[in-house]
């Protein structure tokens, strides 16, 4: 436990593990007797369930572009409501029924995140020219102030961060979950970020957990087709954060109980460590 004392842990919470309310009282739990063995979490969560339920229920259509999302002026609008809004809010009410402080924030509280807009393209398989794909209101961090981060943790206070975030115009913008969660990491110099999810971690061709993996590692098993599917993007996430300097990332499987303590105060932890 000595080795995470008063060293930043960012958890970025969402999906599947954010569904089960049983789940989600033993994720605050953890979260709670983290900030009270002496480490600093930050709480990063999604939300995309929750905002295809309430476009459904508002009778906004979602438009798609080559696969992906448009988020236009009506559907930032929900996003902003369901991420900073309810589920923020749930998740710190969660922490505090646990004995916790949590605060809930945005990235627009105290400019906290800048971002720019996002810059999509795709490439036609026949003649293999790109294409820019707009999709809207969807943006990535370009700047992060970590200011208001520290002082609530020097005041024993644990930050929820919802992924949204304004431009230096002001405009609003929805921002991945993970790559906000590793923008986050990256500006506090975490010692780990813990990515949450519905799998165990990194599987081998055999389907066997691999405990931990080097970024050169990761990329070769990525080459050889080891790592596939929807994996590829959630190592990239790992490695992205890596290069912005957060010491380790892991990938675990935030579905099964204390999922954040086996992690951090086991020897072996519970899923995939990717390290430089």
């Amino acid at each position: 436990m000595q080795r995470y004392d008063d060293t930043t842990v960012v958890v970025k919470y969402g999906g599947h593990a954010m569904g089960d309310p049983e789940i989600s009282r033993t994720v605050a739990r953890d979260v709670t007797l983290l900030k009270q063995a002496g480490v600093n979490p930050v709480v990063v969560h999604g939300g995309g369930p929750q905002i295809g339920k309430m476009l459904e229920r508002l009778g906004i259509q979602s438009e798609f572009r080559e696969g992906l999302r448009v988020t236009d002026e009506p559907t930032i609008a929900v996003v902003e409501m369901v991420l900073a809004g309810g589920i923020n809010k749930e998740i710190v009410a969660a922490i505090n029924a646990e004995g916790g402080r949590a605060i809930g924030l945005c990235g627009k509280d105290g400019n906290m995140v800048t971002v720019e807009k996002l810059k999509r393209t795709v490439r036609d398989p026949e003649s293999a020219i790109e294409r820019i794909v707009d999709l809207g209101f969807v943006g990535e961090p370009k700047k992060v102030r970590r200011e208001v981060i520290d002082l609530l943790a020097r005041g024993e206070f644990i930050p929820v961060l919802a992924p949204v975030a304004a431009d230096e115009a002001g405009a609003t913008y929805n921002v991945n979950a993970d790559t906000f969660a590793g923008a986050i990491a990256g500006a506090l110099s975490a010692k780990r970020l813990l990515f949450l999810t519905d799998v165990p971690g990194v599987l081998d061709k055999n389907g066997k957990l691999i405990r931990e993996l080097s970024e050169a590692e990761a990329k070769a098993l990525i080459a050889d087709g080891t790592i596939h599917g929807g994996m590829i993007p959630k190592v990239q996430t790992c490695i992205d954060a890596l290069d912005q300097g957060v010491e380790g990332v892991v990938i675990l499987n935030g579905t099964v109980p204390h999922p954040v303590i086996l992690e951090i105060f086991t020897e072996h932890g519970a899923g995939t460590l990717i390290t430089r």
